[in-house]
């Protein structure tokens, strides 16, 4: 029997993906778990494995296109079943990568709209007074950003808006504003100059309205803290190379702030907590959220049930997520369900960022430069003395609807705590 291959549903707020490669063409033999097609969603780029072994007899959506997800994308059976496939999507007319279903029916030559496509009365007209066709995603985005839909151009099939288009126009001008029309008149500039434009990729899109959204439903407040990293760069400098041996990953700074950072979320459980419906959900396990830099955006790949595993074990989680995130092998259930993310913003060399919540979290950690410098340090009987120590800040972000500032200050101290003064075996 041939089985669909579906868009899969890479996290609990995703509703479609982007298929921007096929790796297989019709008529392949694939095996069950080979990597069948990359796609991109809001949150992850990602290799599809085939769930069964067989034949690729069919692909019905084309490169680049962009559909809802549990959408049938291609089609597996065996080798006698290839020749009576119909015409598939892979020689058909690739549709750029901000395509939507209406551009696949085009290039399928179906020539019809889905149902939520059809223009109707009720939908906004155009400058030219044509109703302009949008998805149902599309105007809730639109009105939960007050944006006039009748004011941004579309770059879908017949002049459709997608989501791109009206992402795109509110990362370039916020809510509450709309673009001018195609044909509205312009003043003429005295001196004409052609701006250098490069459109926004649908990842940096999606971060975009991801954190307009944040801001807009957290009152968002920071905190910064310096700890003496001095313990622990001495310790990581002595262990490292017999770490490496036994634990089979590298001794980095993460783990030791991820393993603090739990045992203070395990204290302060509201620092791990989420607000969801007027109601405080006290999360029975620690989620840690890693952000990953990638190119062109990031991606926060979750380490789960960090509270129950030692130091090795979270060493090597780390290490496991934040490779297979940079060769989009991470699997759906381990980019969402996040408690609380760490964020290193000064890997790059910055003293400390102030970091947007991942929703529906209620906080996040940034994780400031590690730098030597000069600081006072006064001995039992009073003496002040300056050494040099490694130093560095560390920023908490923090929804002020459930953490106050007490609260922060209690969490911060005992992070402080646990990282000057460490005394966890390590290996």
């Amino acid at each position: 029997m041939p089985t669909d291959v579906i868009m899969p549903q890479m996290g609990e707020s995703i509703f479609e993906g982007t298929i921007t490669k096929w790796l297989k063409k019709t008529g392949d033999h694939v095996e069950k778990d080979e990597p069948l097609f990359e796609i991109s969603t809001d949150k992850v780029d990602a290799e599809i494995p085939s769930p069964v072994a067989g034949v690729l007899t069919e692909i019905k959506i084309p490169t680049g296109a962009t559909v809802e997800v549990n959408t049938v994308v291609a089609v597996i059976g065996d080798a006698a079943s290839v020749a009576a496939a119909k015409p598939s999507a892979d020689q058909l007319p690739q549709v750029q990568a901000a395509g939507s279903s209406a551009a696949i029916a085009s290039a399928e030559s179906a020539g019809a709209l889905a149902p939520e496509e059809v223009p109707s009365a009720n939908l906004p007209a155009s400058s030219s007074g044509h109703p302009q066709r949008s998805s149902p995603l599309v105007r809730r985005i639109a009105k939960d950003n007050n944006l006039d839909l009748s004011q941004i151009a579309g770059t879908g099939s017949a002049g459709r808006i997608n989501k791109e288009d009206v992402l795109a126009h509110l990362a370039a001008h916020g809510p509450g504003s709309a673009a001018s029309p195609a044909n509205a008149p312009q003043a003429p500039l005295a001196a004409p100059q052609v701006p250098q434009v490069a459109p926004m990729t649908r990842m940096r899109a999606i971060i975009a309205q991801r954190m307009v959204e944040s801001l807009q439903i957290s009152p968002h407040v920071h905190t910064v803290y310096k700890v003496d990293m001095t313990r622990i760069a001495r310790l990581r400098e002595r262990e490292k190379a017999r770490f490496e041996q036994q634990a089979g990953v590298k001794l980095t700074y993460m783990p030791f702030i991820a393993s603090a950072a739990v045992q203070a979320l395990a204290k302060f459980p509201i620092v791990n907590a989420s607000l969801v419906d007027g109601s405080i959900h006290y999360h029975p396990n620690i989620h840690l959220g890693i952000a990953v830099a990638l190119e062109g955006g990031l991606i926060v790949p979750v380490v789960r049930q960090a509270e129950g595993l030692s130091f090795p074990s979270l060493a090597r989680a780390i290490a496991d997520l934040a490779t297979r995130a940079r060769t989009k092998r991470l699997l759906p259930d381990e980019i969402q369900g996040s408690t609380f993310t760490l964020t290193n913003s000064g890997v790059f060399g910055g003293e400390y960022g102030t970091p947007i919540i991942n929703q529906p979290e209620s906080a996040i950690l940034a994780i400031g430069g590690l730098r030597k410098e000069p600081v006072v340090l006064t001995d039992a009987e009073g003496n002040d003395s300056i050494a040099i120590r490694s130093m560095q800040y560390f920023c908490l972000g923090f929804d002020h609807r459930t953490i106050d500032g007490a609260d922060s200050g209690k969490f911060m101290s005992e992070f402080k705590r646990a990282l000057e003064g460490w005394d966890k075996p390590i290996g």
